[in-house]
């Protein structure tokens, strides 16, 4: 979704790089691409002026003109500004003292309400909760079917007395289930209401008639991230007619230009606490605002995909493999292989873990072209080997690649290739258990160059000898000193000030392979 703001920001900030001072022309420009950029990706106006008047004043203070990288700290006065906007500190759900907590959900038809109750439910069961989830739309035709359908994907509890399609009282139903979850022990309720096609106050005092009868503990707005500028005028209608605590923001992996989540928590003043950016149950999750501006900025998101990964991963298996590829390659099997494939899946969509690395902003349109389905044709590859030929793949020749290619139903070259990339893939894993580091990642401290690279390396580190003339390296020496004294000889980010930024980075030769 924010692909052209991003793609935008970079090229602006890239005009930045390698000048040694900002003049106020240099910042007056940055802030009217900025601007520009923000406008484009449908942000409302007066978060725009609100943001760049921030900007502006931070840029021309002391912060930048006496940096020894302005450039830095401009981008990263951008971010820390991005994140005010999107609502500073990541906001979580108040639980009741007494179970059970009554969460209420509004927000207009369309908007993903009933799915997202179930994402919801799903979420907080794996967060150690028993929740309940209530339908009280009783309008649309079909609601409470669906509502029930939901649950059972997500395996929560559902409490749908009436059978809604306009029959039954909503206000009456969200009470009774509140006695119902008290009695089965049910710790979290989810009120999923009736939606409209737009504002009307019978929508509003249904809202509100609901609202007043449960007393919830939080009243969340569900707001479809895809509708632009009218996401902040229904979210201001709503927070005046009715109230809410915070914002879930559904459909984030959209291709509409993503205004709304940048807008919404600036305008209302309430928090987004939760995106849902998929179809999938499991396509949903809290929302930081640190993580989603570094999105923004092409600088990843780290700390999402190794939260994915500790919740996907066991630690006892994962030690395991490490002790197995350090005792050497031949350790590591194509049933580990296989294994680990199995688990990252487990993780979600390649394309969206691929994405959340620094850098990968550079390489979308591979990101987008990528087969998802390549993971289960190589599966069914090594699904269709025998236990001896997975243990030891060097023995597979001719006629057993035939036999191969004929049981899983791909070309011969396709086995051969997954072989020869396994081999690969083997010797860079052993060599990052061993310590060697990444290959093929060069000005990364402890990341290695792979085989065939020698060459390029020895020339780098000719590169970085100390200059004959006398002159030229006392000069260097008390720069090098001055930086020092400064603190400030990396960047903002924490990579280092003479290297490569997120996006110049390259994938390892063998990470290209499996890019197909």
């Amino acid at each position: 979704m924010f692909d052209t703001l991003s793609d935008r920001l970079a090229s602006t900030f890239k005009n930045l790089r390698g000048k040694g001072r900002l003049s106020e022309a240099d910042i007056d420009a940055t802030a009217r691409e900025i601007r520009i950029a923000l406008l484009e990706a449908d942000v409302a106006l007066p978060v725009v002026r609100a943001f760049i008047k921030q900007v502006k004043e931070r840029a021309t203070g002391a912060e930048v003109s006496q940096a020894l990288n302005p450039a830095q700290q401009v981008i990263k006065i951008v971010n820390e500004e991005l994140i005010g906007i999107l609502g500073g500190e990541t906001r979580r759900l108040r639980l009741a003292k007494q179970p059970p907590t009554v969460i209420m959900l509004a927000g207009l038809q369309g908007a993903g309400k009933t799915t997202l109750a179930g994402k919801l439910g799903r979420w907080l069961k794996g967060q150690g909760h028993s929740p309940l989830l209530v339908a009280c739309d009783l309008q649309r035709p079909n609601a409470v079917g669906q509502l029930q359908v939901v649950s059972e994907r997500a395996g929560v509890a559902f409490y749908g007395p009436q059978p809604g399609n306009g029959v039954g009282d909503p206000v009456q139903v969200a009470k009774d289930s509140v006695e119902h979850a008290r009695t089965k022990q049910y710790d979290v309720v989810i009120v999923d209401t009736a939606g409209r096609l737009g504002i009307d106050q019978e929508m509003m005092q249904q809202a509100a008639d609901i609202r007043d009868a449960i007393g919830p503990d939080e009243v969340l707005f569900v707001v479809d991230a895809m509708i632009g500028q009218d996401a902040v005028n229904t979210a201001e209608a709503f927070r005046d007619g009715v109230g809410f605590d915070g914002v879930v923001l559904s459909k984030l992996d959209g291709d509409a230009r993503g205004g709304a989540a940048l807008s919404i928590a600036h305008v209302t003043g309430k928090q987004i606490m939760f995106a849902s950016n998929g179809e999938k149950l499991d396509d949903f999750d809290a929302f930081h605002p640190d993580r989603m501006a570094s999105r923004i900025l092409g600088m990843g998101d780290m700390l999402s995909l190794i939260e994915k990964a500790e919740q996907t991963f066991s630690q006892a298996e994962a030690e395991k493999m490490a002790a197995k590829l350090a005792k050497g390659p031949k350790e590591f099997t194509l049933d580990d292989f296989l294994a680990q494939m199995e688990q990252v899946r487990k993780m979600g969509s390649i394309s969206k873990l691929l994405g959340m690395l620094p850098g990968m902003g550079q390489m979308k349109e591979q990101i987008n072209n990528l087969d998802e389905r390549e993971v289960d044709r190589t599966a069914a590859i090594i699904k269709s080997m025998t236990p001896a030929e997975r243990q030891d793949p060097t023995i597979i020749n001719g006629s057993r690649r035939a036999r191969i290619a004929k049981g899983s139903g791909v070309d011969v070259s396709m086995v051969k290739s997954l072989v020869e990339r396994f081999f690969d893939a083997r010797k860079m894993m052993s060599r990052m258990a061993q310590g060697g580091g990444l290959p093929g990642m060069p000005g990364m401290p402890g990341m290695g160059g792979g085989a065939g690279r020698k060459k390029k390396q020895v020339k780098q580190a000719k590169g970085k000898r100390k200059s004959g003339n006398p002159m030229k390296r006392k000069a260097d020496e008390e720069a090098a000193a001055a930086r020092r004294e400064a603190g400030q000889s990396g960047s903002p980010f924490g990579l280092p000030q003479g290297g490569q930024q997120p996006q110049d980075f390259e994938l390892p030769e063998e990470f290209k392979k499996f890019m197909g």
